[in-house]
């Protein structure tokens, strides 16, 4: 079954080229377009897309708010939402993934990664993209606690080794990467990344990453 995509943006230029690289790939359909928030609602209970490709800035009601309405508790339908931003990182990107956001892609990404997001995102699985997140943390560095504020008691239910996979998901790596870091298997850093979810509450790495940073576990520039 190929995977169906709904494009979110206000830009009509943008959706068509995004059209045209997603149509032609086999295993992707784009089911519908939408030119603001509100209309991506009503599209997705129409449509019952896999992914949203959401744009954040858009009139009516922008693309924080209509993540936090498909993701969330009376979510009608299985979409999960990727996030487009410029090139500069939107100030509202930290509040898209609070509210839902599967991940972000820069726009002007290349047309595989765009692909690869997509796919990832529809496996279940967050797109964290290193260099994206780096740009992401050197804007709101001095938002982010310093590392010597008291670590949250949850934290404290993690093992060690999950405190360490939990660091390595907040600098952006994947499981074959915090594999090879941590000379394991990736279906053993799979199981501690569903038990770190699981402890902390959390819906995905994305989450993960961003209550690494707020909990003051990482610290911006560390490596």
């Amino acid at each position: 079954m190929a995977i169906r995509v709904l494009l979110v943006d206000d830009q009509p230029l943008l959706r068509t080229g995004f059209r045209m690289i997603l149509e032609a790939e086999q295993d992707l359909a784009v089911v519908g377009e939408a030119g603001d928030g509100l209309q991506a609602l009503d599209q997705v209970r129409a449509l019952q897309p896999d992914v949203v490709l959401m744009d954040i800035r858009m009139p009516r009601m922008d693309g924080v708010e209509a993540t936090r309405q498909i993701t969330g508790p009376e979510r009608n339908g299985p979409a999960k939402v990727l996030v487009l931003t410029t090139f500069d990182l939107d100030e509202y990107v930290v509040e898209a993934l609070r509210a839902g956001a599967s991940g972000f892609l820069l726009k002007d990404a290349p047309a595989n990664e765009l692909v690869q997001a997509i796919r990832v995102v529809a496996a279940g699985e967050a797109m964290l993209a290193p260099s994206i997140t780096r740009r992401l943390l050197d804007k709101y560095a001095t938002h982010l606690p310093s590392g010597d504020e008291p670590v949250p008691d949850t934290l404290h239910t993690l093992t060690e080794r999950e405190v360490e996979v939990l660091k390595l998901v907040a600098r952006g790596l994947s499981n074959a990467e915090i594999a090879a870091d941590l000379f394991v298997s990736e279906t053993t850093v799979k199981t501690h990344v569903g038990h770190v979810l699981t402890k902390l509450g959390l819906r995905d790495r994305v989450q993960a990453a961003v209550y690494a940073y707020e909990s003051g576990l990482v610290r911006p520039g560390a490596q």
